[in-house]
């Protein structure tokens, strides 16, 4: 047992998409709580994932990306993703060591100070292994010239690297107070919502640039059963008829393989056996639906022009 006071805080993990945030909030809590893929704009909640280090207690906020939005759906993962920033108590710009100061961080840098006020800010720059300690210490410099960060980490999220002192220092950032979440739980979002996170992350490798934003998943039913087992039946909404059989493949070979490796990955996560049924249905406005969003937890009013 420990006299130390007990702290707990939310920090907002906001940049660019693809910055690496996903992977920084998998790496931070230990767990996989966030769809990680090598596409851009994958995370639409903002997903919070909560880490325990000693009696400090950190609620990672994953922000959608934020980038120059087009449709509904993009004015609303940005407006999620700005205001996740405001809403906690330390921000992380993350960028990308070898895109440096791109189009979109410049943009970024361009409100940071209206949309954080007093908030600190730390920067913290990502895929250092991609670049040579010079243009590191350049793009240090440069960055820091245009925004008065609290401090400057340099990491890998995905090999680890520089992931503990930036831990050590966030721990040292949020205030002293009681814990928000049990010790145990590692996300806030509803299981339901993971589990259909899960299978959109595997339908999003598994398509490629076929079908970057015309799907969603939502799980319709979870049903405990008496042997310990879970039954999920999810639904897999398409915008086009075409896309149905994209994403059905031939002979149903692609839903079958997403299937089983969304089963597999619901199962290490829940700890027991799990029976997956996926059904695709084409709704041609899901993008315009209210109910679509509050699935994806976000705010269906924030996509108006």
């Amino acid at each position: 047992m420990t006299d130390a006071p007990t702290k707990a805080g939310f920090v907002a993990l906001i940049g660019e998409p693809n910055a690496g945030k996903s992977t920084l909030l998998n790496r931070m809590v230990g767990a996989k709580v966030s769809i990680v893929t090598h596409k851009v704009q994958t995370t639409r909640a903002r997903i919070r994932g909560v880490a325990m280090d000693g009696q400090a207690q950190l609620i990672f906020i994953d922000t959608p990306g934020l980038f120059k939005p087009r449709r509904r759906l993009d004015r609303a993962m940005v407006a999620a993703a700005w205001g996740g920033a405001a809403d906690a108590d330390v921000v992380v710009l993350m960028i990308e060591a070898h895109r440096g100061m791109s189009e979109g961080v410049k943009a970024i840098l361009a409100n940071l100070a209206d949309r954080t006020g007093k908030t600190k800010v730390a920067l913290v720059i990502n895929k250092i292994d991609k670049v040579k300690s010079e243009g590191l210490l350049a793009l240090t410099r440069d960055m820091n010239e245009a925004f008065p960060f609290a401090e400057t980490f340099m990491i890998s999220a995905e090999r680890g690297h520089g992931c503990d002192a930036l831990r050590a220092w966030l721990v040292e950032q949020v205030p002293e107070g009681p814990w928000l979440y049990p010790e145990d739980q590692i996300a806030d979002l509803p299981m339901r919502m993971i589990a259909a996170e899960m299978t959109r992350e595997k339908l999003t490798l598994r398509l490629h640039q076929e079908l970057p934003y015309e799907l969603t998943v939502e799980t319709e039913n979870w049903e405990e059963r008496p042997d310990g087992s879970a039954r999920i039946d999810q639904l897999i909404y398409v915008a086009r008829d075409g896309h149905k059989g994209i994403v059905l493949g031939k002979g149903g070979e692609t839903i079958k393989a997403v299937s089983q490796a969304a089963r597999a990955e619901i199962m290490e996560f829940v700890g027991r056996p799990v029976h997956l049924f996926l059904q695709v249905k084409v709704r041609p406005n899901w993008l315009e639906e209210k109910e679509r969003y509050s699935e994806m937890g976000l705010d269906f009013k924030d996509g108006n022009t």
